[in-house]
């Protein structure tokens, strides 16, 4: 395990609910965005997916096929690959889950699913994730609706497992349940790790609603990496686990708000990637017990305008491996492993959502690092689909696969196109 030099700074703990005027507004439910709110107030809305394969240029590789394997999802999240064949996907506003089964989306979506608060933008149900020993074992992070010191109408973060039996969840429960509410809509993103252990992020950590601060809150699960057993329970060697002022599921802190987890494959170490407000968006290599500095330092500027904070780094917070300006609000990623694109081995693919705060601007973008793991090039793809790109897996069978953030949402499929006759 790797683990951090230096002892992340610290700020006492503070009540979840304080008298301040933007807590009385998150209660009310008026100080965060509905789900009309469009996901950009700027650029232009992004057009339907394709309906059919559609050819693009790259780099690297000549030509690239984009098939749509459905166009028929809302606002899809995350997925995950079965030994089966099976596609399991989430929608985020509807709190379904679905099969794509040989190429094509079943009608109906998978009944079991717990209760989703969906009521504003973002939140909702998000990843899925599978055991690795035992596909059947679903995993799903999802914003639960709460009562909280007697307050209705409030949520938080939560992650239940269930079996999937017969195109059903069975014996569905939460395993794990963030303390306290999530003032900010938090997103959660879920990856195994190699010993079996889950990984799982909680964002929601965010300085325009007052929830900045949280990051730096050793007693606070958001602006969070957790570690947990695949049961919920704490593993015996997280890096806080004997310290009494941190939450012992804390892996790291400092977060905004992760939305994508991957292994690299040469050195197995964890990355992830987090979105600024405006710029400074990052890609970072995690270490246990490492403090990444939100709000403290940041590259980032306020949605108005105005600098996060007043310097970009200060000992004792690790330092971004790779870094936007502007914004490309990056979401999954994959380093790419197989052979259908040989040119793209070792390559880092993420979704970004939006460019500089401008819709119609999402993309796949692809990394290109050096043999000492450095990087050396970046390349835009699919920008003529204007996507918002939510997640991107290698599938089994060595192709990538897309989800994209929209009202009719699809899962795209990346494959190398046919030869010129």
């Amino acid at each position: 395990m790797l683990t951090s030099s230096a002892r992340p700074p610290r700020i006492p703990p503070r009540p979840w609910i304080a008298s301040a005027p933007w807590a009385a507004l998150l209660i009310a439910g008026a100080a965060l965005p509905d789900r009309a709110r469009a996901q950009s107030d700027y650029g232009i809305a992004a057009p339907p997916p394709p309906d059919q394969p559609v050819e693009l240029g790259s780099a690297e590789v000549p030509r690239i096929r984009v098939v749509p394997i459905t166009t028929e999802l809302e606002y899809p999240w995350g997925m995950a690959f079965r030994r089966n064949g099976d596609i399991l996907v989430t929608e985020r506003d509807a709190g379904r889950l679905r099969i794509i089964r040989d190429g094509r989306l079943l009608e109906a979506d998978v009944p079991g699913v717990p209760a989703v608060y969906s009521e504003r933008w973002r939140a909702g149900l998000m990843d899925v994730a599978l055991h690795p020993d035992d596909d059947a074992l679903v995993y799903l992070s999802y914003t639960k609706p709460i009562v909280w010191e007697g307050l209705d109408g409030l949520f938080t973060v939560a992650l239940a497992r269930g079996r999937l039996v017969d195109d059903r969840l069975t014996d569905v429960e939460d395993i794990f349940v963030a303390d306290g509410p999530d003032l900010g809509i938090a997103a959660a993103k879920l990856l195994f790790a190699p010993d079996g252990t889950l990984f799982m992020s909680v964002g929601g950590s965010y300085v325009f609603t007052g929830t900045g601060e949280l990051a730096q809150d050793p007693g606070s699960h958001f602006g969070k990496l957790l570690r947990l057993n695949a049961d919920g329970t704490v593993p015996a060697d997280n890096p806080f686990v004997h310290d009494p002022a941190y939450r012992p599921e804390i892996y790291t802190l400092g977060h905004r708000n992760q939305m994508g987890l991957a292994f690299h494959p040469g050195t197995g170490a964890l990355w992830a990637t987090e979105n600024g407000p405006q710029g400074g968006d990052e890609a970072n290599i995690i270490r246990a017990g490492a403090n990444y500095g939100w709000p403290l330092a940041s590259e980032s500027r306020e949605y108005p305008g105005g600098w996060v904070s007043s310097t970009p780094w200060q000992a004792g917070f690790e330092r971004p491996e790779i870094l936007w300006w502007p914004s490309v609000a990056p979401s999954g990623l994959a380093f790419y492993t197989g052979d259908r694109f040989p040119a793209w081995q070792g390559n880092l693919f993420l979704g970004a959502m939006m460019v500089g705060r401008i819709g119609g601007t999402g993309h796949l973008e692809r990394i290109v690092f050096n043999a000492r793991a450095e990087e050396i090039r970046r390349e835009w793809l699919l920008t003529e689909l204007k996507q918002r790109i939510r997640d991107v897996r290698e599938g089994p069978d060595g192709y990538l696969y897309l989800l994209t953030d929209e009202e009719q949402g699809a899962v795209l499929r990346i494959e190398p196109a046919p030869a010129m006759p």
